[in-house]
């Protein structure tokens, strides 16, 4: 048995009391990961190298070692929480999304923001995710270090690093922050400097810090520390012999093992040769444990084996699960311990908790992959919130038949497949190029959904130009006095366009109270000597019309329209309204209400 899971049951009293788990959120290049080394880094050279215990997918940070990093700010007999497991896969936001029982599996985030660049998008997004989950979370206010004529002092909390500041650095870094808590302000959030914060529920703290620098790391610990303590302590207590229960972060190859689990144990405890269920692709998968794995101490992470088996892990920890049939497991997926003969009733509770995560779909609509069940919940929700129909979604990279599946969507908007966070496998990208289905991918949920509400403008601008184009624009036009210059074969008359477009070769209708009556077919214009395809409102041009006489079918001072075939004109009124000019939908307008007289119904 090694030490990974003495921060489980460390203190006496505090046998049932698991760590809280932390995740860290933000915008790439904001400092997530220089954070998460820096407190491991720190610890270490507070000569608590042992102490710091590297778990799978996650770091645990005893109370000890919090307490020597914080120094004064952090009095160990305050708490009884056994410290702190920070959950970090490098480059992956998309672990906040992961699930525990219906919520976020991290009970609190830390949201790193760079000082001077703001709220970004993945900011943005880390916000909303942070809103659905509920979760509460503290904001790193990282790269205090970058203020001009900033004053570094390693490792030193905060407040007494400020003071030490000149006033220029201090009021340039004041100017930073408030814009930043103006920002959260605009989120829905009420925050301020985390010392003046009384309720932490109701206010987000924000903690100044630098990650290269190590001041206000202390705080950031203290703040998380006492959070936990004061508002989740009830929720942090486990059964430290029960049932393992946990959360899939990634399901991965590993040479002598075949597809292994790495999963965050957030109650009881998993042992060697326990059965467990896993939520897979179609039903949830029944295997047994053949190894639970750990990284080896950083000392010997450079020989062969990377890993060490141990026999058993209790929560809160992160760990390696190496079992058979593991193929179809879903990261974000559920992972239970059965004890006893009850593997029915726990591959029941599997279920349930994946039908929270049902994604509704239609008859047509966009293929979707998420890289885990959470992330693929939130994808759907903010469809569903951009009105985007799901033909189909799941969890995992994209493979040819997604392409295939894409492919019998009935809509060209719908023939898509929007990827967040996943790789495209290798023959897919094959079948993609052979298909008319479009890829869409990204790292931010709403800019994957941007990028696509603007490729279907797109694409139905285009089509309502290519039904525009075929399509009878109406038009109102007037003869005027004097301007006989045939009188027929064709009758040639000068004219005054009064709204609409008046266009070559379309039938010419003359209103007899509200039924027109059809008195020939435009069959040429000229302006001002010119052949010309179409005149517009305003403009006076000569008109060409095969048909009638002048002084008999058609008058001097007649008023004259282009005849609306009536399904032109429901398209006119119900699809193109928002694509026609203002004198375009008079004349439409003036129209319809002389046919709708004698029919009411014309034109719906």
């Amino acid at each position: 048995m090694s030490d990974t899971n003495s921060d489980a049951d460390a203190p006496l009293d505090a046998g049932a009391l698991r760590t809280p788990i932390v995740a860290v959120l933000g915008h790439v290049d904001h400092g997530k990961t220089t954070l998460l080394d820096r407190i491991r880094g720190s610890a270490v050279q507070e000569g608590e190298a042992g102490a710091i215990t590297q778990h799978i997918g996650a770091t645990a940070v005893p109370l000890d070692t919090i307490s020597e990093m914080a120094g004064a700010l952090v009095d160990p007999t305050d708490f009884d929480l056994p410290g702190l497991l920070f959950i970090d896969t490098p480059g992956h936001h998309s672990f906040s999304t992961l699930r525990s029982r219906g919520g976020a599996l991290a009970d609190i985030a830390v949201l790193v923001v760079d000082v001077n660049d703001g709220f970004q998008p993945q900011t943005e997004e880390a916000i909303q995710i942070l809103k659905r989950t509920g979760t509460p979370f503290v904001v790193a206010a990282n790269k205090i270090d970058t203020t001009p004529g900033w004053n570094p002092r390693e490792g030193e909390p905060i407040q007494q690093s400020l003071e030490k500041q000149s006033d220029r650095a201090q009021q340039r870094l004041n100017e930073n922050l408030y814009e930043l808590i103006g920002d959260l302000s605009d989120a829905g959030f009420s925050a301020d400097f985390y010392w003046r914060v009384q309720d932490f529920r109701s206010n987000i703290g924000v903690v100044p810090l630098s990650a290269l620098t190590s001041e206000g790391i202390p705080d950031l610990l203290t703040v998380l520390m006492g959070l936990s303590q004061r508002y989740m302590k009830e929720e942090m207590s486990v059964d430290v012999d029960g049932p393992g229960v946990g959360t899939v972060l990634e399901v991965k190859d590993e040479r002598g093992f075949g597809a292994t689990l790495d999963v965050v144990l957030y109650d009881g405890v998993v042992r060697e040769g326990d059965t467990i269920v896993v939520g897979g692709r179609d039903d949830p998968i029944v295997t047994e444990v053949r190894a639970l794995l750990q990284p080896r101490p950083n000392a010997e992470i450079r020989t062969e084996k990377r890993f060490e088996r141990v026999d058993e892990v209790g929560a809160a920890a992160g760990v390696k699960i190496a079992a058979p049939d593991l193929d179809e497991a879903m990261s974000g997926a559920p992972v239970r311990v059965v004890r006893g003969d009850d593997v029915e009733s726990v591959k029941e509770e599997v279920r349930k908790e994946l039908a929270r995560i049902e994604v509704d779909t239609a008859e047509d609509g966009v293929v979707v992959k998420a890289d885990t069940l959470g992330s693929l919940e939130a994808m759907a929700n903010a469809l569903e919130e951009a009105e985007v129909p799901i033909l189909r979604a799941e969890v995992g990279d994209v493979a040819p038949r997604d392409v295939t599946v894409a492919e019998t969507a009935n809509e060209e908007k719908h023939r898509v497949i929007l990827g967040f966070n996943v790789d495209v496998l290798a023959d897919a990208e094959e079948t993609l190029e052979h298909s008319d289905v479009r890829l869409f991918d990204d790292d931010v949920i709403y800019q994957l959904v941007e990028e696509y509400e603007g490729y279907v403008e797109e694409l139905e601008r285009a089509q309502q130009e290519t039904v525009l184009d075929n399509i009878t624009k109406p038009a109102r036009f007037r003869i005027l006095q004097d301007h006989t210059f045939r009188q027929n074969d064709p009758a040639v008359v000068g004219v005054e366009v009064v709204s609409g477009t008046v266009a070559n070769n379309r039938q010419v209708v003359k209103f007899d109270g509200s039924e027109p009556e059809r008195v020939g077919t435009l069959s040429g214009i000229q302006h001002q000597g010119d052949d010309v395809e179409s005149a517009q409102a305003g403009e006076r041009v000569s008109v060409a019309i095969d048909g009638p006489t002048v002084g008999r079918q058609i008058e001097e001072g007649d008023e004259l329209w282009i005849e609306l075939p009536e399904k032109h004109a429901k398209i006119l009124e119900q699809e193109l309204a928002s694509e026609i000019r203002a004198d375009e939908i008079e004349a439409l307008k003036a129209y319809l209400e002389k046919r709708r007289k004698a029919d009411p119904f014309w034109g719906k």
